[in-house]
């Protein structure tokens, strides 16, 4: 059975490619993931990333949110950028779903998977660099098993 993220990637990656060959401009509109237990998701994902909600729509299976950036709940609400969007799905919907995963650029990875830990969720993997590039990049895992990738860049 293929787990919402699972969906959502393959959808995605159907569509760049449809637009590939199509001339048209292609830009994520939203990463979704999914759990069990959704306003205890959403809460993880305010308190580790400090995503707000921006956006809540009513489902048979319970609320659906959708997150975003922002200084304060108008700041995330105006931002255009990629949403998160979480819904409801089984408990093991992400047990054999290790690829599809959301990416967070951080500025400080291990700060971050400190915040990770203290709202709730674990590490996967700790914040390491890779090669020689400057990058540093943690595995972190939300409480419903979906897996968040940090990456930090090099400052410049």
């Amino acid at each position: 059975m293929m787990s919402n993220v699972a969906r959502f990637a393959f959808g995605t990656f159907a569509a760049l490619a449809a637009a590939f060959g199509a001339e048209a401009a292609v830009t994520l509109n939203a990463a979704r993931v999914g759990g069990p237990d959704v306003e205890a998701l959403g809460k993880f994902y305010a308190g580790a990333f400090g995503l707000k909600e921006v956006n809540r729509i009513p489902t048979r299976d319970g609320p659906e949110l959708i997150l975003n950036f922002g200084d304060s709940d108008a700041a995330a609400k105006a931002n255009t950028a990629a949403q998160v969007v979480i819904m409801h799905a089984d408990a093991n919907a992400n047990a054999n779903d290790s690829v599809p995963h959301l990416i967070f650029n951080v500025t400080d990875a291990a700060a971050t998977a400190e915040a990770v830990k203290k709202a709730g969720g674990k590490m996967a993997s700790d914040p390491k660099p890779f090669g020689n590039t400057g990058i540093v990049i943690g595995i972190a895992v939300d409480p419903a098993g979906n897996r968040i990738e940090l990456i930090q860049r090099p400052q410049r």
